[in-house]
């Protein structure tokens, strides 16, 4: 045989050993297959707006293909995006930043990427509030930090207290990154929630704060959204402030994410970035309008996901073994799976767990959903509102045939 063609052992990274492909990915390649084979899979997985990209977004990007600003864009974004984020934070944040303290890479989780990349050594710790999406835990760990769950129980709505804060911060502690309005619990911090975490970290000034803010402006019920350097000035020095286009434009294939924070920080990130690559000069383009133009679809868009999120936990909790909570934002539910945990499916199959659960649910009723063991939290799991109120009607439906069939 030609050596050529044969197999060389492979050995993957150390750091590899404890992260794997994500499991929502999975669910949703899973999905995908019994789809192929004619199934007809609703898929309720992805965090993703079934939206279109606003028309008025869409040109932006088509008028920057045609006028040729299609070649590298600066490291750190353009001066008209900078701009447009600063302009953002100003108006909608109460929040003042310079350009330079302003970075902008190919969608928010490039930003967590370069922040982890640029502030962790070995061993450094950063606390989470689970449940958390998946990719936060995996990020540090490539980084060569130390994730640290610390559980919010859903009888303080999904939210990390001051008490569970103050008890998981160690000398060791670099960040502590939380997100809000939660994926994957879609719980929300007023000022109220969100003001005792703050004293907690003022009190220990080697704890740096990631605010992912991506779900900014879903938030629902009159809510109003808030976030940790508006209401707290003192922490906006080790505060890195993290948004982007994807959720509230419907943008993710446009791959835009940005971050505001102190200068150094910023700086860093920008060492990191400048090894991988910039953000799409075509995508800033549209960001660009999206961030400028007018914003009533915010409204629009979002009165829609929250009749969407009253469909769903209504027909969530009128199945029996099913419990759930009702998310302040985002476009998720996160429903307690418990009252099942120990049913039996026709089949013979034990419903032992939330993940076992959720494969009873694509496998033998064509509904993907993902388990909150994903999430650092059992037994939930997680559906995206995310789709036309049909198919939601129609896979709630399902759910409460295959919870009436287990015995």
């Amino acid at each position: 045989m030609d050596k050529s063609t044969q197999c060389s052992d492979f050995r993957p990274a150390g750091r590899l050993g404890s992260i794997g492909v994500s499991e929502i990915l999975k669910i949703g390649a899973a999905a995908a297959r019994l789809k192929r084979e004619g199934r007809p899979v609703i898929v309720l997985g992805a965090g993703e707006p079934d939206f279109d990209t606003p028309d008025n977004v869409k040109q932006a990007g088509e008028h920057a293909i045609r006028t040729g600003k299609t070649k590298y864009p600066p490291l750190e974004g353009t001066p008209e995006l900078k701009a447009a984020i600063v302009e953002k934070f100003r108006r909608e944040n109460g929040l003042s930043y310079a350009p330079d303290e302003v970075t902008v890479s190919s969608g928010a989780k490039a930003i967590l990427y370069n922040a982890f990349m640029a502030s962790l050594d070995p061993g450094d710790e950063v606390i989470l509030a689970a449940p958390y999406w998946t990719t936060y835990a995996d990020i540090v760990r490539i980084a060569g930090g130390t994730p640290v769950d610390v559980v919010c129980r859903e009888e303080n709505g999904f939210r990390l207290t001051a008490e569970d804060l103050e008890r998981a911060i160690t000398p060791r502690t670099r960040w502590l990154l939380l997100n809000s309005p939660s994926n994957p619990s879609g719980a929300a911090y007023t000022e109220a929630n969100l003001r005792p975490i703050t004293e907690v970290l003022l009190r220990h000034p080697h704890v740096w704060l990631m605010s992912d803010d991506i779900y900014e402006h879903l938030v629902y019920d009159g809510l109003d959204f808030v976030t940790a350097a508006q209401i707290e000035p003192a922490l906006k020095p080790r505060t890195l402030t993290v948004n982007g286009v994807s959720k509230a434009y419907a943008m993710t294939g446009w791959r835009i994410g940005y971050a505001a924070g102190p200068k150094p920080l910023i700086a860093a990130m920008a060492v990191v970035q400048s090894q991988i690559s910039m953000a799409c000069s075509v995508s800033q383009a549209a960001a660009v309008e999206a961030l400028n133009g007018p914003q009533e679809i915010l409204t629009e868009r979002r009165l829609a996901f929250q009749r969407r999120r009253d469909l769903v936990v209504d027909a969530l909790n009128a199945i029996d073994g099913i419990a759930c909570r009702k998310p302040e934002g985002a476009f998720y539910t996160f429903a307690s799976c418990a009252g099942l945990i120990g049913r039996r499916a026709p089949d013979g199959t034990v419903i032992d767990s939330d993940a076992t659960f959720c494969r009873y649910l694509l496998e033998q009723h064509d509904v993907a959903v993902v388990p909150g063991s994903c999430f650092g939290l059992a037994p939930y799991f997680r559906i995206s509102y995310a789709a036309s109120e049909e198919s939601l009607r129609e896979a709630c439906a399902r759910i409460a045939r295959a919870c009436v069939a287990l015995s």
